[in-house]
């Protein structure tokens, strides 16, 4: 996802929008370029790649001015190279864009046939001609960046700037986030709190179809009809975080190694450590009531809530629909009036996970949103916000958000179960005690990572992987393959161990590591048996599972990596770290960019 940072402030900003992009450098991006406007004239600069060869330009050619527009860009329309890179100009107007246009193409002919050249393959460029061609029809500067969005249909967030006016940011949201940040006699414009945090804690977020005219001392916000609407002004929590590696070699081993207190503060946010008990929710739903619950999310979020299904079935007895959100927003699922809907992500801004959410506020259907950032706008449109507590989660590869919503979920399946009358007093008691003991297994794991990172450089020589799991270990084994792929480029894929005969088998031979998710309990001996036949095959197996099942697997092993024994509610939060380590220390043998993998952005929001 890109990002957009813009002030109208009192002192040069270029500077500071640079430094305010790095706070969005988790995002993922390509490229990056910042304009400003001084003297009554528009200037930019722009760079492939990182945010230090943009620093190197503006060393070279520094920008004055007091008001200025900045963008990271992940590309969506044309290649990365800084023609594509944002600010995009047209005569008197300069815009940065996050989203898609849908309707570009139809635009760009439209805007062509009027005489306007375009330099860029960008969706983005067809914005800044659609305002200046208004501007040149006599509009003022805010009617022409209205009569512009009326036109355009698609996600997106913008900031447009204009020659000649040192006092004026128009910005617009239309899915993607976009937040106003209130200063003393300055103002700006973020895609998030976070880019905003240096400058200020008092944000107004825009709502779908919002605008908003920003000057150093007012700002107003309209719909897309140009009637004034009030959005509400809030202390961000986005301040209170520190975003820094600390002394970690990147922020996602650090994100690793905050599992256990992450995880801490999660639980006790939904069970009574002290009691042994689940705490009351209040949910706009009765479980009792309820004959199924629907799921669904995108990526490691999926993840997470397929292995919620296997919770909420077993302890709670309620049946689960689970989707992939970009599957579950187009096939027209019929909801039951009797059920409710829970949604996942990490950011609360996934387009998809959002789509989807909206596909059953328009079916009646009461929803909760788990999600990491309390003010996004998936959040916001839920009835009810069960938060992860994992702080701002950096790395693109997600670690602690995923362990965070495995956290809040299994809560959820133990409520779940103690309002159907499914588990006894004494059960729930068990499963919180068990629940409260993850963090301490967690920190346990962390001690494994010379042995971790040793096996990893050994896998780092292969090309393609296999991962293998039974019950919650699947989902388990489809999160290890895709960490491997998101920051090492390996190939890898994750089955069901029952499923290795139905074709996976025919790929296993010595150049194929097989990593099996298997602690000893009821189906252990089925997974050992699944382990007996990649060994036949010559597949070198990474075997994950704890003493018992190290002692029983009766299967030579390229590697055994022996997890503390653990309750079996845990064993996905507890196994979670592993996976995460041996994705990450491959990748860093590897040489990849570990925090901000090719072609992959934090938060997706277009589809």
């Amino acid at each position: 996802m890109c990002g957009i940072v813009a002030i109208v402030g009192q002192t040069a900003v270029a500077p500071l929008i640079v430094d305010a992009l790095k706070r969005l450098e988790y995002r993922g991006y390509d490229s990056a370029g910042v304009a400003t406007v001084a003297q009554g004239k528009l200037a930019r600069r722009r760079a492939e790649g990182k945010l230090v060869n943009l620093e190197s330009r503006l060393q070279a050619e520094p920008l004055d001015g007091n008001i200025g527009i900045g963008h990271t860009r992940w590309a969506t329309h044309g290649v990365p190279n800084e023609t594509n890179a944002h600010p995009h100009f047209s005569n008197d107007v300069a815009v940065v864009h996050n989203g898609i246009i849908e309707n570009f193409a139809e635009l760009r002919t439209e805007l062509a046939a009027d005489g306007y050249e375009f330099t860029s393959q960008t969706d983005t460029e067809v914005v800044a001609h659609l305002v200046s061609r208004e501007l040149a029809r006599g509009a003022g500067p805010v009617a022409a960046a209205h009569e512009a969005l009326k036109r355009l249909e698609g996600a997106f967030a913008l900031a447009i700037m204009f020659r000649g006016d040192e006092d004026l940011i128009v910005g617009a949201r239309n899915g993607p986030p976009l937040a106003v940040g209130h200063g003393e006699g300055e103002m700006f414009l973020g895609s998030d709190a976070i880019a905003l945090a240096p400058f200020t804690n008092s944000i107004t977020y825009l709502e779908d179809g919002d605008w908003a005219v920003v000057r150093r001392g007012s700002f107003e916000i309209f719909d897309i009809e140009g009637k004034p609407v009030a959005r509400k002004r809030q202390q961000s929590l986005g301040t209170s975080f520190m975003v820094d590696k600390g002394n970690r070699r990147h922020f996602m081993e650090k994100e690793i190694h905050e599992q256990p207190e992450v995880i801490s503060h999660t639980l006790a946010h939904y069970v009574d450590f002290t009691a042994s008990t689940s705490r009351p929710l209040d949910l706009p739903f009765d479980f009792a009531r309820i004959d199924r619950l629907a799921l669904s999310a995108c990526g490691t979020a999926y993840l997470s809530g397929l292995v919620g299904k296997y919770w909420f079935e077993r302890i709670a007895r309620l049946p689960v629909d689970i989707d992939i959100a970009s599957e579950f927003r187009y096939r027209e699922m019929p909801i039951s009036q009797n059920s409710a809907a829970l949604f996942i992500s990490q950011s609360g801004e996934t387009a998809d996970t959002l789509a989807s959410l909206r596909y059953c506020r328009k079916a009646g259907v009461p929803i909760g949103a788990i999600v990491n950032v309390r003010e996004s706008t998936i959040a916001r449109e839920s009835d009810v916000v069960l938060p992860t507590l994992a702080g701002p989660e950096i790395g693109v590869a997600s670690t602690k958000a995923f362990t965070c919503q495995l956290s809040v979920l299994a809560s959820l399946a133990v409520r779940a179960g103690v309002a159907r009358g499914t588990i006894s007093p004494d059960e729930e008691k068990a499963l919180v005690r068990a629940l409260s003991e993850a963090p301490r297994y967690a920190n346990q794991v962390l001690k494994l990572e010379e042995q971790i990172e040793k096996v990893s450089r050994e896998l780092s020589h292969y090309r393609h992987v296999l991962y293998l799991g039974r019950d919650t270990n699947f989902p388990l084994a489809m999160e290890g393959a895709l960490k491997l792929k998101e920051i090492s480029y390996i190939h890898a894929e994750g089955y069901a161990a029952g499923e290795l005969k139905h074709g996976p088998i025919a790929l296993i031979d010595e150049n194929m590591p097989v990593i099996v998710i298997a602690p000893h309990d009821r189906i252990f001996e089925k997974t050992v048996s699944n382990m007996q036949e990649v060994a036949a095959r010559g597949g070198k197996i990474i075997l994950i599972t704890d003493r018992k099942g190290a002692e029983q697997a009766t299967v030579d092993t390229m590697e055994t990596i022996v997890l503390p024994d653990v309750p079996e509610i845990i064993t996905p939060i507890v196994y979670a770290l592993p996976i995460q380590m041996l994705a990450y220390f491959t990748a860093v043998f590897m040489g990849t960019d570990v925090d901000q993998p090719r072609n992959l952005a934090k938060s997706v929001t277009v589809e």
